[in-house]
């Protein structure tokens, strides 16, 4: 029997390898780093969800860089970077990053390409978020107040504002006051707040389209095409699987769906095309704002202060928003919740980063379960009220104290420091094909590439 036509495209066609990159964590487990680090083998960065609320910090020859929308494969030079339609987009965010980096030498305009389908972020969006957080009082959800849950509200309730919107001028001012009607209802009559200025913010978003619409493409199709062509994809995720939608610790959660198969919806892609999952987890763990954290470390006389070896994970981990400038609660690892990232994710392989933080500690202790009501549990429940109720088990390991900063080789690691990762990966059932050993570039123990297929 012949080859059908599209046996035979399929013969000549010789695809590229996509990876997709995700924090298994309450995010900061240090994706920015392995993004860059990962760049090199691919020719094409994309983000597929969150907005400008999460920050990946890059040390590129001891000098820090901050990005909050534009993906990290921008610090790379001739690779293309994408901001996907499940991304929501504050522009002038947006254009202040883009001045940071030209002004820094980076170039931007001709290698960042935008979806036309992305939401944007309104001024409306911003008011409100604030609006609602200082209205809730103790019961915080912990949100950064930059509009991003409004904005995606407005996205699934259909009534947003895209990108491709601001290319007709009337159309935009007319739903741009629909809009503005509803928010300003809200803020003024149940919110108490001012009410957002009609012709103030239309002047000001149509005053982006200019300098806007030369990056503006068919994102879906453009990574059709290059993946097509052979070409290496790398898709980046913001947060951690923990605060996803859907999936985190509800409702201290995020407001968008931060897990790899997001990556599908989020960048126009089948989900066939991703190829490989890398799960990037912290040798602790961190949470910034508010919700449960089982394994989080804090003085058992004064509950409100975290413990001296809290501190010590904080101080050396320099655990502070990229963005906000919140410190970070912090915590033991916790392989239970791991468990449940990497079954929801279907992570291929993980990262371990900042091994280097726990350098220092004479004992290490790993998070293996939970006591709920006296019985063992061994992943981590669904939603906030029931992961309040876990009490961590935890196994002990001898510290190594010593220096692994720049370790480059497995067999390099001192051998408490392999005991702890092996007994990890044991636990998470998935390989660990990678170790940070240090916020540099070159700080890095590979064991097994991404981006190369295996038998």
């Amino acid at each position: 029997m012949s080859a059908s036509i599209a046996q035979l495209n399929q013969a000549t066609t010789q695809s590229g390898r996509n990876v997709v990159v995700v924090g298994t964590q309450w995010g900061d487990e240090g994706k920015g780093k392995i993004v860059d680090w990962l760049t090199n083998h691919s020719q094409g960065v994309v983000r597929f969800q969150g907005g400008h609320n999460a920050g990946h910090t890059l040390i590129i020859s001891g000098k820090k860089t901050i990005l909050r929308l534009i993906p990290s494969g921008i610090m790379r030079e001739k690779i293309a970077c994408y901001i996907g339609n499940g991304v929501v987009v504050w522009l002038r965010a947006l254009f202040k990053e883009i001045t940071e980096l030209e002004s820094a030498g980076v170039d931007v305009r001709n290698r960042l390409f935008i979806s036309e389908a992305a939401t944007l972020i309104l001024p409306q969006h911003i008011e409100i978020d604030r609006a609602r957080e200082a209205r809730r009082g103790i019961g915080k959800i912990g949100t950064t107040g930059r509009g991003i849950g409004p904005a995606y509200e407005d996205k699934f309730g259909r009534r947003a504002l895209r990108v491709q919107d601001l290319f007709n001028a009337t159309i935009f001012a007319e739903r741009l006051r629909e809009n503005l009607d509803f928010h300003n209802f809200l803020l003024t009559q149940y919110l108490s707040a001012p009410a957002v200025d009609f012709h103030q913010t239309l002047e000001m978003m149509l005053g982006y389209a200019d300098r806007l619409a030369p990056m503006i493409i068919d994102v879906s199709r453009r990574l059709y095409d290059e993946n097509n062509a052979g070409r290496n994809l790398l898709f980046e995720g913001a947060q951690g699987t923990l605060l996803d939608i859907d999936h985190g610790t509800y409702p201290f959660v995020t407001s968008s769906n931060c897990v790899a198969g997001a990556a599908s919806a989020g960048a126009g892609i089948g989900p066939h095309k991703l190829h490989y999952v890398l799960g990037i987890t912290k040798a602790y763990c961190t949470r910034v704002g508010a919700g449960p954290f089982p394994s989080e470390l804090y003085d058992t006389d004064n509950p409100e202060c975290q413990d001296p070896i809290g501190l010590i994970l904080a101080s050396v981990g320099k655990e502070f928003g990229s963005v906000t400038g919140r410190p970070r609660r912090t915590g033991w690892l916790d392989a239970a919740a791991l468990k449940r990232s990497i079954q929801i994710n279907g992570v291929t392989g993980l990262c371990i980063t900042k091994l280097d933080v726990l350098d220092t500690l004479d004992e290490v202790r790993l998070c293996t379960g939970y006591k709920i009501d006296g019985l063992d549990v061994d992943i981590l429940p669904r939603g906030a009220l029931q992961v309040s109720r876990c009490e961590p088990i935890y196994e002990s390991f001898s510290g190594w104290k010593q220096n692994t900063v720049g370790v480059r080789a497995w067999d390099a690691l001192p051998i408490n420091a392999r005991a702890y990762l092996a007994r990890l990966e044991k636990i998470a059932g998935v390989p660990i094909d990678m170790v940070s050993t240090g916020p540099d570039r070159d700080a890095t123990i590979l064991l097994r590439h991404p981006f190369q297929e295996t038998t």
